[in-house]
Parts: C-alpha cells; structure tokens; sequence
C-alpha cells in the first residue's frame, strides 16, 4: 500500500501516460486552450453586472441596462458553447488514450508466459484492465486539465478582486488559511480511503470471476450458503470502504460551507462599512459575492480533484505494473521451415514449474533427465499416474513453459530456434477440457483466421463426421455456442476441437487425454477422426485408458518425472512390469475392458 501511495504524484508516471497522448495531441491543445478560455472568461459577468449596477441601475440609465443585459446573454452563451466543447474533449481525450492503454494491456497480457496466469487471480486482471484503466481517463475529464482550469480560474478571479479593492480582498481572505488547511487534512484522509476501495473492487472482482465460472462445483457440493457468507463478508469490506470515503466528504463539504460563509459573513460587514462611508461602490460589494461563490466552488473541488488525479496516477500504477511485467514469452527464433517433418527428440530434459527453486536442496523437479525420440508419422503414447509429468511434456513441446536443463528439438533443431507463432502452427494440440468462446460454431473452429475458407470449414467437419450434427444446430456453422460452449455436450465440443485441429493441418499432433470425457458412441465417432487426424503426422497421446493407445508405435510409461518402461503394447506386457500392472487393472483375462465403475 506504501508503494503505491509513494508513486501517487510520480511525475514519471504522469509522463508515462502521456506518451499514449501524442496521438491525440490536437485534442489535448484544444482542451488547454478551451480551459484558459473558460478562466479567462469567469470574472466578466461579475464585471458587468458591477458595471451595470453603477453605470445604469443606479443612474437610471434603461438603454444603457437593455445592451449590457444583450452582452450578458451573450456571454452566457459563449460559455455555454466553450465549456461544452472544453467537457466534450476532455472525455473524448481520456477515453481514446484509455482505450489505447487498454489494447497494450491486453496484449501484453497475451504475450505473458502462463507461469504468470498460475500465480495471478484472473479477477485482479479484469480490475486492471477494465476499472483501474476508467480511473486514468478521469486524469483528463476529472483530474489534471480540471484542476489546471480551476487554479488558473483562481488566479484571474483573485487578480481582478485585488485589482478592484485590494483591502476588500485580504478581509475576503482571512478564512482561507482555515480552508487551506481543511483541505489538506481531507486530501490526505481521502487517499487512503480510495486506496482501500481500490483493493477492494480487486477483491471483490477475483471473488466473483473464481465463483460464478466455478458455480457447478458450488452447486454439486451445496456450498451455496456458505460461499455466501463469504461473499456478505467481502461484500460488506467493500462498503465500509466506500462509506468511509463518503464520510470524509460529508465532513469536508460543511466545513467548506461554514468557511465559506464566514468570508461572506466579513464581506457583508466590510463592504456595507465602505459603502456606507462612500470609499467603494455596491457594484463592488455584489460583484465580490459572485467572486467569492467563483473561488470557493473551485476551491471545495481542489481536493476532490488532487484525489481523482492520485487515484488515476493508482491506477496507472497499477496497469503499468502489468505492462511491465518482465514474464513474456521469449520469441528469438528466426525458422520458419515450408517443409516440417515432424521429428522430436527430448535430450536429458530437466523441468520445474518453480524455476525460483534451482539450486535448492529439494528441487520441485517435474521431469528428470528425460530421453526420447519419435521419428516423423510415428505415435508416441504416454503413459502414467497423476502427476507424472505427462502434460509437462506436452506444455515444454509448446513453449509455454522453458527446461531448466536439456533440449528439446524438432527434425534436430532446437524448438528456440524456431519462430514461436510457427511452432505452435504446426503442434495442434487437443485436450480434456475443451475451451469454446462465446461465439459460432465456424469462428470457433477457425478462430478468427481469414484464411480458412468456409469450404475447407466444411471439409474438415465432414472427416470429422461432425458436419450433420453442426448443419442440425439452429443457424448451422453461425450458432452461437454461448460462454464455455454451454450449449453444447461434452461431445459435440470435443468434435469441434478436432475439426480446430484438422483445419490447420499441422505437422505434430498432441491428443491429451481427448476421450476420456465423451459417452461410448462419440468416442467411437472420435476414434475414427484421431486415426484421420494421425495419417501421417507425429503424434503423442496421453491417455489413462490403454485401449486407446494398444496400436502406438511406442510406449513410455512415466513415473514422478521419469521413464520407467519403453517399448510397444506388447512388449510391455512382457515385461511383466509398471505398464503390465496398468493393463491387469483395466482389463479382464479375455483381454475385455473393464467397464467403469
């Protein structure tokens, strides 16, 4: 909390989120001009109006009263039109620049190695990139050009008072060392609060985001009660949190008031004192009024102001806390071959997803001293207990995750030599939990690439065997799946992560526990896609059940992070070994599949 308060007024940081200004530079002068405009505006009308009391009002004068009446209206009109145009482009300004921040956040968010997703709530990166962005944009409608316009507006309205009668002016402002004062007071009680409320809404995001995506799971254990209280209780922080903002303000607002009107009280009493011996004329006392309300509105809103620019200088820090995060995926290579056989080997492949602990006594080591190689068109099939290391494999072959020792090539080149984009072109990888968007079926398999045509769409549906079932759904390839492809069975949704896979005709294939979530008679259906699929491209299968890998040209069973056994269905079974053990657990002695309890 002591960091970010540290960074509130960092003029770094205010330079920093100018630079996404420089595009919109014309509107950023125009919003300065526009605000010098609207404080060199503000003292006219009591000018005037001080003008007509003495030169027309008093003197009789109706022509005179009809045209400085014109002239006000005139002004208010201009006003009017300036301050519309200064609102306009203030808004117009911090929200192009926000949305432009927003695009570099999400970006960079993209480019983030997934060590970086493990250890960060999804929630707490929504609050950056959706609220405490909005508070960056007030830095430009609420923050720096408002208070700018308002000191400035001070500094016209406080010439022209001292000009008028200067000793009318410090009797005016003999209070204001008491507003100074309260104003400082509250600025300071006030940054802490936002502070809080900030942290808060973070808490309160992460909290929703984990809950309502996990909402089955509540609901199969009836934990609804429960996760309830919880909610009540980070719910009610929330606001306490915000209620205590707002008390600081309905004690701010009052005093400002009393100050306020002890300064009108002193105007009264000296300027009737001055009238009454003739030394300055009532058009001065009223117009002083006006000027007095002028400065105090600025005055009371200063605060506010200092806060809304600290809370968007918070928020900047917070979303440049994300833009900076060093974690990005590495992308060095410059091979990008038109002719990928396919070939991987793994050489003496070491692994940890907590890279912080090398060098330690008790290394988290994942995979250890891995060996193995698949030629081009083979099938390579992993085998073994939860946590053996068998995803591991498959996440290092992407790159989503960099060894700690070893290498791991395709067709005898480093995979960091290859450029990352094409990499994982040409690794098409399904998995248990398939993942649908919001969106059609079509772009759902196709992911938004342009070069997918519609026929190729098809094509692939049809291999796939899924055509029928897809032209069956009410808009066919243009049906909306909804969230997580809810409306979908299990199935039907690992159909299409098939079709996703075939369209993109890649050279590796990666099939990671892909059936083992799909009824009989789509896993069959499934089958028939996966040997479509493999006919010709390298494969690796993860699996617990082994019928589904018996015809693989070679088997390594894994245990903790190592290669126990290696060799074809057969030959295994002879070894009378791990993968032996496996086998007598899921069949019977005809060599019939058990059926699952």
């Amino acid at each position: 909390m002591a960091k970010v308060a540290g960074k509130a007024y960092d003029i770094n940081l205010l330079k920093r989120v100018f630079q996404y200004v420089k595009p919109y530079m014309g509107i950023f002068i125009w919003s300065v001009v526009l605000t010098i405009a609207l404080a060199l505006i503000a003292p006219l009308r009591p000018l005037l109006i001080q003008y007509t009391l003495d030169k027309h009002i008093f003197t009789n004068n109706y022509h005179g009263l009809v045209t400085i009446t014109l002239l006000l209206l005139a002004l208010l009109a201009v006003q009017t039109i300036v301050q519309y145009f200064h609102t306009f482009l203030t808004n117009t300004l911090g929200q192009s620049t926000i949305r432009d921040l927003r695009i570099a956040v999400f970006n960079h968010i993209s480019k983030l190695k997934l060590r970086y997703f493990d250890r960060t709530p999804i929630g707490q990166l929504i609050t950056r990139t959706v609220s405490d962005l909005e508070t960056i944009a007030e830095i430009f409608s609420e923050g720096l050009i408002v208070i700018i316009g308002d000191i400035l507006q001070l500094s016209v309205i406080l010439g022209v008072m001292l000009y008028t009668d200067w000793e009318l002016t410090l009797v005016v402002l003999a209070p204001m060392p008491l507003l100074i004062l309260a104003s400082y007071i509250f600025k300071e009680a006030i940054k802490s609060a936002f502070q809080e409320v900030r942290t808060q809404v973070g808490n309160l995001n992460t909290f929703l985001q984990e809950h309502i995506s996990g909402m089955s799971i509540i609901k199969y254990f009836a934990r609804e009660n429960q996760e309830m209280r919880k909610f009540k209780q980070i719910n009610g922080r929330h606001r306490d949190a915000n209620i205590r903002s707002n008390w600081y303000y309905s004690i701010f607002f009052p005093v400002v008031e009393i100050i306020s009107s002890l300064s009108m009280g002193l105007l009264v009493w000296y300027g009737s004192k001055l009238i009454i011996q003739h030394d300055i004329s009532a058009g001065v006392v009223v117009s002083f009024i006006m000027y007095i309300n002028m400065m105090f509105r600025p005055i009371r809103e200063l605060a506010d102001k200092f806060n809304t620019l600290q809370m968007g200088m918070v928020g900047a820090e917070r979303v440049f806390s994300v833009l900076d995060h060093p974690d990005i995926e590495e992308d060095n290579g410059k091979l990008a071959p038109k002719n990928l056989k396919g070939e991987i080997s793994f050489e003496n492949v070491w692994f940890t997803y907590q890279p912080e602990t090398q060098g330690a006594e008790n290394e988290n080591w994942i995979l250890k001293g891995l060996n193995f190689s698949i030629k081009s068109g083979e099938t390579l099939a992993l085998v073994g207990a939860t946590g053996a290391g068998k995803s591991s494999v498959i996440n290092i072959l992407n790159r989503f995750y960099q060894i700690s020792k070893g290498s791991v090539k395709i067709d005898g080149v480093d995979i960091r030599e290859y450029r990352l984009n094409y990499l994982r072109t040409q690794i098409a990888t399904v998995i248990q939990d398939v993942f649908l968007f919001s969106d059609s079926v079509s772009n759902n398999i196709t992911l938004n690439n342009p070069e997918i045509t519609r026929e190729q769409l098809i094509a692939a549906a049809k291999e796939a065997g899924a055509h029928d079932f897809i032209e069956r759904l009410p808009g066919g390839y243009d049906y909306d799946v909804m969230e997580r492809g809810s409306t979908l069975s299990s199935g039907q949704a690992q159909l299409i992560s098939f079709i996703r896979a075939m369209v993109y005709n890649p050279k590796i294939l990666v099939l990671d526990e892909a059936t083992s979530s799909v009824d009989t008679e789509t896993e069959y259906l499934i089958q028939q896609t996966i040997e479509k699929l493999m006919k010709g491209r390298t494969s690796i299968v993860i699996a617990h059940r082994l019928s589904t890998i018996q015809n693989a040209d070679k088997i390594i069973v894994l245990d903790h992070g190592e290669i126990k056994e290696t060799g074809s269905h057969q030959e295994l079974l002879k070894l009378n070994g791990y993968y032996k053990r496996l086998y007598d657990l899921q069949f019977n002695s005809t060599g019939i599949e058990k059926s699952p309890v």
